[in-house]
């Protein structure tokens, strides 16, 4: 007999409904997958054997074929296992097929029959809203009712999924609540008041967050860049709910999404070592995953000592950071994963890491510190706001003594407001903060009065910008007049902003 089933594959970061196709014929007892399976897929039959036998069903000693249409699609994972077994189980007659027209069955199997839990549960649940019920593990459960217009049925065992299927018994759709968006926030010790002083650089900081800036910070060892960087996410605001599902659809197929936190709030905070590979980085692999600046989807990529980065990972960023998405090719078709984020890059300003310090003798010669800074290529510093110097910390401002510096919360509170009025101010551009605006809105919102433009002009000379840095510094100074509520660029934000280009001040040593 031949029995249909409806499953779900991932491809990049969707799913795709697959049908599985179970044919028992007669002839010598053999087990075949077609329709691209890897070697995930082919090993479910030795899985589905043992699951049917150990839960007291027959299992049948005849010729098997599974087919898994579209043929032209490359079927990978464990996901197949569930529909495969139930499709056997159709076959020979124990479940009527006609209760199977509505049902996307997604789960990996173990041999004593537990339906154990899968990565991707919630781009299932998004390729099941044309009008399916989705039947998954019970840990996934929560995840995939994310989506509400999908019931979610939970299944703990093969058994379960029979009776269920059988209508002998009844399992209850899995609700989640969107309050979940209001969960706990970052820990309450990663906040800025602990920063003893840098008070230019927690301003630089905040006009970065309002804006969705990328960042660079030079400065010595011990300086607190990484201190600063780390308590970054404090300031921001939450996600909301379309940047939420966004965001936990990377870190499901990824499987780094945690089972007790199915729906990510808090803005993604990634920190990879600078022994990193480009794939690890910017995704791919034998089977293509996300990479880091995926992961960072919706928050923030921090590259400490990033001239130790290798360079054709730093070149790799360029692409993501200025299209927000990486797209990924390969033999078996092109992928396309989200990554719009901040990057805040830290270094130090020379080997030695003492260059222009007045307390301690840098031992870089002028050759060194030219090789060391060259790390970072032109067009990558061009694709970075705002270039900040984070000179050391006096001892006499780490003395406990002395009050606290502003929290966190108060920053936000700004952050925020300024966020807002972008928001408004593009709600029919497609785009939501200054980072983003494209050169012909540039002429629109960043128009400048003369005595700006002239500002501009000089320090575009005597700095020797790029057009692309020019760029940068508009919507640099557009983000702090934004911090000051005001509709029109003036004068002290183009010198702020222009300030924030500490790299192109002294780019000889």
């Amino acid at each position: 007999m031949l029995a249909k089933v409806r499953s779900a594959a991932l491809v990049g970061l969707d799913a795709h409904l697959v049908d599985v196709e179970v044919d028992i014929s007669g002839g010598l007892p053999q087990f075949s997958v077609v329709g691209l399976p890897d070697a995930t897929v082919k090993e479910s039959r030795d899985r589905v054997r043992s699951a049917l036998k150990n839960t007291g069903f027959h299992f049948p000693a005849k010729r098997i074929t599974v087919n898994l249409a579209p043929a032209g699609v490359k079927k990978e994972g464990s996901g197949l296992d569930l529909a495969i077994a139930i499709g056997i189980l159709v076959a020979e007659e124990v479940i009527p097929q006609a209760n199977l027209e509505k049902c996307v069955l997604v789960g990996e199997l173990s041999l004593d029959g537990r339906v154990k839990p899968i990565t991707g549960a919630l781009s299932f649940a998004l390729a099941c809203r044309t009008g399916y019920d989705l039947l998954l593990p019970t840990e996934n459960g929560v995840e995939a009712a994310l989506v509400q217009e999908v019931n979610v049925y939970p299944l703990h065992t093969l058994p379960e999924a029979v009776e269920f299927l059988r209508e002998t018994q009844v399992i209850v759709p899995t609700r989640t609540n969107l309050d979940l968006l209001e969960s706990t926030r970052v820990a309450d010790d990663e906040d800025y008041s602990d920063v003893r002083g840098q008070d230019h650089a927690k301003r630089a900081l905040e006009v970065a967050a309002s804006g969705g800036h990328n960042v660079l910070m030079v400065g010595p060892p011990g300086s607190g860049k990484t201190m600063l960087a780390r308590r970054f996410p404090s300031i921001l605001p939450l996600l909301d709910l379309e940047e939420a599902i966004e965001t936990t659809r990377v870190h499901s197929v990824a499987g780094q999404l945690a089972p007790e936190r199915p729906l990510l709030s808090v803005r993604p905070f990634r920190a990879p070592h600078h022994s990193i590979s480009d794939a690890g980085l910017v995704g791919g692999g034998t089977v293509p995953k996300p990479g880091e600046v995926s992961l960072a989807h919706n928050g923030v990529l921090f590259l400490d000592e990033s001239p130790e980065f290798k360079r054709g990972v730093l070149e790799g960023l360029r692409q993501p950071l200025e299209d927000g998405h990486v797209v990924l090719t390969r033999a078996s078709g092109t992928l396309k994963y989200p990554a719009r984020f901040m990057l805040i890059a830290a270094m130090n300003p020379c080997p030695c890491g003492y260059y222009g310090d007045r307390t301690r003798p840098c031992t870089c010669t002028g050759t060194q510190i030219r090789r060391y800074r060259a790390k970072l290529s032109g067009p990558l510093l061009d694709r970075l706001d705002i270039h900040l110097d984070v000179p050391p910390v006096p001892v006499r401002e780490l003395r406990s003594e002395l009050p606290a510096s502003e929290g966190s919360a108060a920053i936000r509170e700004r952050v925020i407001a300024a966020r807002a009025r972008q928001r408004r101010r593009y709600r029919d551009d497609g785009i939501y903060s200054n980072a983003q605006l494209k050169p012909r809105m540039i002429k629109r919102y960043c128009g400048l009065d003369q005595a700006a433009q002239d500002l501009l002009e000089h320090a575009m000379v005597r700095l020797r910008l790029s057009a692309r840095a020019h760029g940068r510094i508009l919507r640099v100074a557009r983000t702090i007049a934004d911090l000051a509520d005001s509709d029109q660029i003036e004068t002290m934000h183009v010198a702020e902003a222009i300030q924030y280009r500490s790299f192109d001040r002294n780019p000889e040593v």
